[in-house]
């Protein structure tokens, strides 16, 4: 494996390399100096930056050709602005070395180089140019169940190689998947590990993190493992099938109280038409109890993911490539709508809620409680945004 711009090949045998300093010494904001802890080319003086290809929480994404060859990349260009703490320039470093670590594997999105420069963290990566998951199955317009077990056992497969390497995703969701190509037979690529961890057998995590309709139950109750990521591919394989997402609702907490206590619904339309095999695997994968849900290694054992007459080539309802359709063009609105609303923000006022944040998660667990909110909206917040005016 060639090193990187920073001088770090990747990939190794030990599954949890540690995390070297991130800096020697601090920036005048209090932040660490760098990201990278050695010093990079500019990647200007290797890429033309071209077209904005997407935006993230984060970074943006640019087509990006290499001068060498002409070559055509995507530059993932994080502004040092947005890391507001040592944990935003860490986490930024993890995913750069958890990207390395993985970047063997066919169906994980390659990483090429990283970059830094005063302003950026540029990560340069394989272009994943043949679009997100649920586009391609509704622009080809037919869609089996067989067609779904051969996507599931891709994204399954992702899984199990990141558990085996002693890495957790944390954020497995449709849009985190993209084609590299255009092509009929191109290869389904795993993206975006920012939330990806390194772990231990047997470490559990508290963090509240992940996108609504796929978080576990065990991640709402703050003590979670690897399971997490079979539960959310199961949402996944669950919405394949279906159409739409097993746990819904018009809010994020109501999401989370279905998901919580909530049944699954194996009664409305297809589902009385999906094969039994099918639906046992879905309960299986989303099992609420993490120590008896199936491993991503037992669910590559299912017979339906196995043995390709189990599941049937026969079309599904058409219904569902048209529920899939809207569920993806909702996903895009709310995206494009957050992304207004934070790049409107100054930096300022993205460290403003950060405090405000701080201040009413009074116990430090890193979400807000019903109760917490309420004893918040008590607080000033015109003081908690600008600590001058006090």
């Amino acid at each position: 494996m060639q090193p990187d711009a920073s001088g770090n090949a990747g990939g190794g045998a030990n599954p949890r390399p540690k995390l070297p300093p991130v800096a020697a010494a601090p920036a005048p904001s209090g932040r660490p100096a760098s990201v990278l802890p050695h010093k990079t080319a500019n990647v200007r003086d290797h890429y033309r930056i071209g077209k904005k290809l997407g935006q993230g929480q984060f970074g943006t994404t640019y087509l990006c050709v290499a001068k060498e060859d002409g070559g055509e990349f995507a530059c993932k260009s994080i502004p040092k602005r947005k890391l507001l703490c040592r944990e935003d320039y860490e986490d930024v470093w993890r995913e750069i070395q958890i990207m390395h670590h993985l970047s063997e594997h066919p169906n994980v999105v390659r990483i090429r180089g990283a970059y830094e420069d005063a302003l950026f963290v540029h990560i340069v990566m394989e272009l994943c140019a043949g679009g997100e998951l649920f586009d391609r199955i509704v622009a080809k317009g037919h869609y089996t169940e067989r067609a779904a077990a051969q996507l599931i056992r891709t994204i399954v497969g992702v899984v199990e190689a990141c558990h085996s390497l002693g890495v957790m995703h944390r954020d497995l969701k449709p849009e985190n998947f993209l084609f590299a190509s255009t092509a009929e037979d191109a290869p389904l690529k795993t993206t975006d590990f920012g939330l990806s961890m390194f772990y231990k057998p047997g470490d559990k995590f508290s963090d509240v993190v992940g996108s609504p309709y796929y978080v576990a139950p065990e991640v709402l109750q703050k003590c979670y493992g690897p399971e997490a990521d079979v539960w959310s591919a199961g949402v996944i394989l669950y919405i394949l099938l279906c159409g739409v997402p097993p746990f819904w609702a018009e809010t994020e907490a109501g999401i989370f109280r279905q998901i919580l206590r909530g049944k699954l619904d194996f009664e409305s339309e297809p589902w009385p038409s999906i094969s039994d095999s099918a639906k046992d695997l879905v309960r299986t994968m989303l099992c609420r109890d993490p120590t008896k849900r199936l491993s991503a290694h037992e669910v590559l054992c299912h017979p339906w993911i196995v043995d390709d007459a189990v599941a049937p080539d026969k079309p599904i309802d058409s219904a569902v490539l048209s529920r899939l359709k809207h569920f993806s063009a909702m996903n895009k609105l709310k995206k494009m709508a957050l992304r207004v609303i934070a790049e409107s923000l100054s930096e300022e006022e993205i460290g403003g809620l950060r405090e405000l944040f701080k201040m009413i998660d009074a116990d430090n667990s890193g979400t807000i409680t019903f109760d917490e909110l309420k004893d918040g909206l008590n607080l000033n917040l015109g003081d908690i945004l600008n600590p001058s005016n006090s």
